[in-house]
């Protein structure tokens, strides 16, 4: 059995974060782990709490973790300082970790602040440049690049500056688009579209982070990563498809549609 490991903040109402991402991994058939960075208090109508683990018991989850049972491939979801941010790019190093998908969560869907502004830098300078792909949605994108994306030209001039600071692929992702849900895969000058129309459905509450953990799922099965984004926007349309409605607010995924 592959096995997978999110590092990632914890959701209490099991739409987005951990939770998510261990309903992915298991939805693929695979052996999930998770290293928590944060606690939060949150559900579908927003953010209301964040208690951050200490950066000394993340590097422990992933000592015990990669001493243990060594993970395929991992993703990383949200990092919410820079002294976690380093802690786990030591840890990935060391341990020589591979497949590595980061998702730059910097605002949760319901519109709550995750990520502090002094920790993005950090975050390029230390876990863009160990991954094989990153996943940030058209906001991320904007906060990365300094640009305003409202077109696909837009997207493909931030991916562009994006992949100046990773030596892997960027995936800019583009449910946030008007007339369709386009993604963007890039590097090194070589572009690759995955077409969708828009899926009318409101409840997309951990759509990134189930998005990031199918890419991860279907690299550690082998898969290379243009048929990984492939298959994991494929995952992701299903699982929004299932029309599940949960909460008051913008509602979590329907992970499990395919079981």
């Amino acid at each position: 059995m592959k096995k997978v490991l999110t590092i990632a903040g914890s959701d209490c109402s099991g739409g987005a974060g951990i939770q998510a991402d261990i309903k992915t991994i298991t939805a693929h058939k695979m052996y999930a782990m998770s290293a928590i960075t944060a606690l939060t208090a949150q559900n579908t109508t927003g953010v209301y709490g964040i208690f951050e683990a200490t950066p000394e018991f993340v590097g422990q989850q992933l000592d015990c973790i990669f001493q243990d049972i060594r993970p395929d491939a991992v993703k990383i979801g949200m990092v919410s300082n820079i002294e976690i941010i380093e802690v786990i790019a030591q840890k990935l190093k060391h341990y020589q970790a591979v497949n590595i998908v980061v998702d730059p969560v910097m605002v949760s869907t319901s519109g709550g602040k995750l990520l502090s502004d002094n920790a993005i830098d950090a975050l390029k300078m230390h876990l863009f440049s160990l991954a094989t792909v990153i996943t940030p949605n058209i906001p991320e994108a904007e906060v990365l690049t300094g640009l305003s994306i409202k077109s696909k030209e837009d997207m493909q001039e931030a991916a562009e500056e994006i992949a100046k600071v990773t030596c892997g692929y960027v995936l800019v992702k583009g449910g946030h688009l008007e007339d369709c849900a386009d993604d963007l895969l890039y590097i090194k000058g070589n572009t690759y579209w995955f077409e969708s129309p828009k899926i009318d459905n409101p409840n997309t509450h951990g759509t990134g982070c189930t998005l990031s953990s199918a890419i991860a799922c279907n690299l550690a099965s082998g898969l290379d990563i243009v048929e990984s984004v492939k298959k994991a926007k494929e995952y992701i349309t299903g699982a929004l498809r299932a029309n599940l409605k949960l909460g008051k607010g913008r509602g979590p995924l329907n992970h499990c549609f395919n079981l």
